[in-house]
């Protein structure tokens, strides 16, 4: 009966942990997806209409740079979240992601900056592309390390 009770706190805590990394994943790839449906209607005429034919392609590519910079965020947030804590680190993620959409809205175009525009865009995308790949492996740790030990998740709950 002892172990049960000492089992719901951890229980809790596991919990807790997995509804917060999917709620974060969930904002931050919610943030990707409107990012991509942007890329493919709107960009292409903002920040590379002088490309003619290719500005969709060019659009999409910066699409694709987010996706280069995944592993390096893992690799520089999942360093960090060992040495001061993963949850600080997940909040800086999300901070990192609001703040990156936030300038992307707020970007000038091609015809107010020039070739300014769509290298401001890029770095914005460096920027999303190493919070998701912070918070992805960030959340996949923190979720793993509050997991109840092998075989406490499948026993029932008691009274």
């Amino acid at each position: 009966m002892a172990e049960r009770s000492a089992a719901r706190p951890l229980m809790k805590q596991s919990t807790k942990s997995a509804v917060a990394s999917f709620l974060g994943a969930m904002l931050e790839y919610y943030d990707m997806s409107i990012y991509a449906s942007a890329s493919a209607l709107v960009f292409s005429k903002l920040f590379f209409p002088a490309s003619g034919e290719s500005a969709l392609l060019l659009s999409l590519a910066t699409f694709g740079v987010a996706y280069v910079a995944r592993p390096l965020g893992g690799l520089l947030l999942g360093h960090f979240g060992d040495k001061v804590g993963r949850r600080n680190v997940l909040v800086v993620t999300l901070v990192m992601m609001g703040a990156a959409t936030f300038a992307i809205g707020c970007l000038p175009t091609y015809s107010q900056a020039g070739l300014l525009a769509p290298v401001l865009l890029v770095i914005m995308r460096l920027i999303q592309g190493v919070s998701v790949g912070g918070e992805a492996a960030g959340a996949s740790t923190l979720t793993l390390e509050h997991a109840p030990p092998t075989g406490e998740a499948s026993s029932p709950p008691g009274p």
